[in-house]
């Protein structure tokens, strides 16, 4: 399984959209300073997933998420979502 997901930045607000196939483990690296894109915006929290069966799946989808450069679009997607249960 393969997930794209998005983190949202406890210090600013920002969101970020990654792809990964172990949702927790990318989470505790971005929270970590590990990833070099969102260093300097941690702590973050999970605020959506999206589950896929393979990579290239939730590459494209990652990739059309990015490509939208809409907050709100981001946000309609968090927000008409169901809850995260972790």
């Amino acid at each position: 399984m393969y997930f794209v997901y998005i983190l949202q930045s406890l210090k600013n607000g920002s969101y970020y959209i990654g792809y990964s196939n172990d949702v927790d483990r990318r989470l505790a690296e971005h929270n970590k300073g590990k990833a070099k894109a969102t260093r300097y915006e941690v702590p973050f929290n999970l605020v959506y997933t999206e589950t896929f069966t393979t990579s290239i799946e939730a590459k494209k989808r990652e990739y059309f998420l990015k490509r939208q450069k809409s907050r709100k679009y981001i946000e309609s997607l968090i927000l008409n979502s169901p809850p995260l249960v972790r």
